[in-house]
């Protein structure tokens, strides 16, 4: 039986080693951890599953900005998500995503991205579609760029640099 809880601060070294083991020691080099570099993530937006008293899965969300000369748009970059291996398959990232995303709308965020495959994230309502007006910096493939509205059309008309909150 798992249930989500908010992450705890003895939490943190079972999230590195499972961010390690899904991504490889070197994930932090990669753009979309420049985003993350000195900025909290959001504690009310932080999530685990726990399994038999494990931490069987994590997921934090990140405020951005999306900037376009002076217009900037506040957003929520979701990830890094990780699931244990044992736990992989059994929809458990899936469920943690779906409270994460149910979590931000009530509590009054407008719209997501994340850096990732758009035929796994799109059980969630991510697309990429949504995301076409969106750049971030350091990206190699813009097009695992993904996006998706909390509010309705809140990515309407939306365009620009994807950076970090400072």
């Amino acid at each position: 039986m798992f249930h989500i809880d908010t992450i705890k601060q003895n939490d943190i070294l079972s999230i590195n080693e499972m961010l390690d083991q899904a991504f490889g020691v070197d994930r932090i080099k990669k753009a979309v951890y420049h985003l993350r570099d000195g900025v909290a993530a959001i504690p009310e937006l932080s999530f685990v599953i726990r399994g038999e008293g494990v931490v069987t899965a994590s997921l934090q969300f990140w405020p951005v900005m999306i900037r376009d000369g002076e217009a900037a748009y506040e957003s929520l970059l979701l990830g890094p998500i990780a699931v244990r291996m044992r736990s992989r398959g059994q929809g458990v990232g899936l469920r943690l995503m779906k409270h994460g995303l149910v979590r931000a709308k009530k509590l009054g965020h407008d719209r997501v991205i994340l850096v990732g495959d758009e035929s796994y994230y799109r059980k969630v309502g991510f697309c990429r579609h949504l995301a076409t007006g969106l750049e971030m910096p350091g990206l190699v493939d813009q097009h695992r760029l993904l996006a998706q509205e909390l509010r309705a059309d809140s990515l309407k008309n939306v365009k620009g640099l994807i950076s970090r909150i400072k």
